[in-house]
């Protein structure tokens, strides 16, 4: 884990506390049945680049705030982040995940669940130990955004979507849990409440940028690497931003109706639609859509006093728009 963290500039003023964060995850599952441990040491250790308390321990270290407690919140919103994908995996019936395999995979679907809800009372008491009752009701809103945005989600397939529906959605999934390590790093810092609204703001737009990044690599990844089919959402009905973009260009293709609500459309059918989608310049235009969020963020940052952590940040969002998978 340390020499993967190490190649990412933006992780340099936190190398140590990013340690802790990941010590304070594992401790947690001290005391409870080998199984758990097991697999939340293979969960941990499957990829990710602590991307969420990173966010967390910088705007934290930006703003001044007790390190302890910034470690406690980092660890806390990555074991938050860890469970979500226990549950999405299971639900999307997902056996691989950045050409790994699930948990869901290996164990049955009741123990797959079972360990999500385990990981989700750790992430909680995790919070708790930042001894901050605001923090407290930041998490649990932040949980349930989560979980009605999965419904949503869940309901909205194979039904066609406007900007509107999919700007919800991914502030629900992504952006709600980068809006809770900014500003609850906040709330843990010496800061006054236009300090809290402003970085609450950043964490907006950067988990905003985050996701449609995410949904443009569903696009232009390949298999191998993404260890899913290519446009897997498409596949399943889901409309992101990329198809949103081809629809205003071509509102009136029979075969984006055609193909997301008919059950029977064959491989060949999508496989033409996202050929098309990826020959149309709307993946251009969404770069160009996760640039503005990006933007918007370095503007706020620039009302901050200069700092190592200003600048990861600064780093981190550029990271956001160039990453792949």
């Amino acid at each position: 884990m340390k020499a993967r963290l190490t190649n990412i500039n933006f992780i340099n003023p936190i190398q140590i506390q990013i340690q802790q964060v990941e010590e304070r995850m594992r401790a947690h599952t001290n005391g409870y049945l080998i199984e758990l441990g097991e697999a939340i040491d293979h969960l941990l250790t499957s990829g990710g680049k602590r991307i969420r308390p990173a966010v967390a321990l910088l705007t934290g270290g930006m703003l001044g705030g007790n390190p302890e407690r910034l470690v406690a919140l980092g660890a806390s919103i990555e074991l938050l982040h860890t469970a979500t994908l226990v549950h999405d995996d299971l639900i999307d019936g997902s056996l691989m995940r950045r050409g790994i395999e699930t948990l869901n995979a290996k164990w049955s679907p009741a123990a797959t669940v079972l360990t999500g809800d385990f990981i989700f009372a750790q992430a909680a008491k995790l919070a708790a130990e930042t001894e901050s009752v605001i923090l407290m009701k930041l998490f649990a809103r932040t949980l349930a955004t989560i979980v009605n945005g999965e419904l949503a989600q869940f309901f909205s397939m194979r039904k066609l979507a406007n900007r509107n529906d999919y700007y919800q959605r991914i502030y629900a999934k992504t952006a709600s849990l980068f809006e809770l390590a900014t500003q609850a790093a906040a709330y843990l810092s010496p800061v006054g409440s236009e300090v809290v609204e402003s970085v609450r703001q950043l964490g907006y737009d950067i988990g905003m940028a985050f996701q449609i990044v995410d949904d443009i690599l569903d696009f232009t990844g390949e298999q191998a690497t993404i260890g899913k089919p290519v446009a897997s959402d498409l596949r399943q009905g889901l409309i992101t931003l990329p198809t949103l973009l081809f629809m205003e260009i071509y509102p009136n293709n029979s075969e984006i109706e055609k193909i997301i609500q008919n059950n029977s459309s064959s491989a060949e059918d999508f496989d033409r639609l996202i050929e098309s989608i990826r020959a149309s310049g709307v993946i251009d235009k969404a770069k160009e859509e996760a640039g503005r969020f990006v933007d918007n963020a370095r503007l706020i940052l620039t009302a901050q006093p200069a700092s190592p952590e200003r600048d990861a940040l600064e780093e981190l969002a550029t990271y956001i728009i160039n990453r792949s998978l």
